[in-house]
């Protein structure tokens, strides 16, 4: 594998210099964490699972007009992306009540909500990546009030479009995290709002239907076991098993 020039690494993936400008290399690692990173682990075979999984999710939402990152795969563990500047503030579209939704409001857990409710969360992990509203985003400077208008537009159709494709297969889509950027086109001179990050079970909760089985990194998270078997039933449902399966691959070489 070639050397490369690390630009950033996250708790689960690293960014590197794309081959030409405007471009990314993203590359999946097999790390795990919960609880601001407060619980680690490493789940063999998970980023090349991901990998494939949000391959396959970006490039179905590119079908129907949702704007997004993604260009195209590399190999087992990378794709390749367009480079943007991160909005500081994660959104996460709930359906059913879970996790931190259900302990704040006292909501039991499967509960389904009235309607989709969307939540966003100010990115600082040093902060723990605190609960914050519109006016804070705003008032800030982190998003625009345009720009939260797309982001909120992008988001619930991004719901709609995911909770029947994973219906399709026999899923729930309980919540799901998304992450958005702006996007400088060189060739209309203008910056627009994208789907960035990843969409795989490591961002979203995913139970089965008929059983409520999670198959999602709640397995991590709460000590369940069986965590890479739930992400590869969830690439199996969805038709896109690696060719090799999730075996693991060698690291990359890195270009401090």
């Amino acid at each position: 594998m070639s050397r490369r020039k690390q630009v950033y690494e996250g708790k689960a993936k690293i960014l590197f210099e794309g081959p030409e400008p405007g471009t990314l290399v993203q590359y999946f690692k097999d790390d795990a964490s919960a609880f601001n990173n407060s619980k680690k682990g490493t789940i063999t075979g998970k980023g090349v699972l991901n990998n494939r999984i949000s391959e396959y999710l970006m490039t179905k939402l590119g079908e129907i007009g949702v704007p997004t990152h993604f260009v195209r795969r590399l190999n087992m563990r990378e794709q390749l992306i367009r480079e943007v500047e991160i909005v500081p503030v994660e959104v996460i579209v709930r359906n059913v009540a879970a996790g931190s939704f259900s302990k704040r409001l006292g909501i039991p857990e499967g509960t389904p909500l009235p309607r989709s409710i969307v939540e966003f969360c100010y990115k600082a992990d040093e902060l723990g990546d605190p609960f914050v509203s519109e006016e804070h985003i705003t008032a800030f400077g982190w998003a625009t009030a345009q720009e939260m208008d797309e982001i909120m537009s992008l988001s619930l159709r991004i719901n709609d479009f995911l909770l029947g494709l994973f219906l399709g297969v026999g899923i729930k889509l309980v919540d799901f995290k998304a992450e958005f950027g702006r996007f400088y086109n060189s060739q209309t001179d203008d910056v627009s709002i994208i789907l960035a990050d990843e969409i795989s079970p490591d961002s979203c909760r995913l139970w089965d239907v008929k059983t409520s089985e999670k198959m999602d990194k709640d397995r991590f998270r709460r000590d369940l076991g069986g965590v890479a078997e739930a992400y590869q039933e969830v690439a199996q449902r969805l038709g896109i098993l690696p060719e090799s399966g999730p075996r693991d691959i060698q690291g990359p070489k890195v270009m401090q």
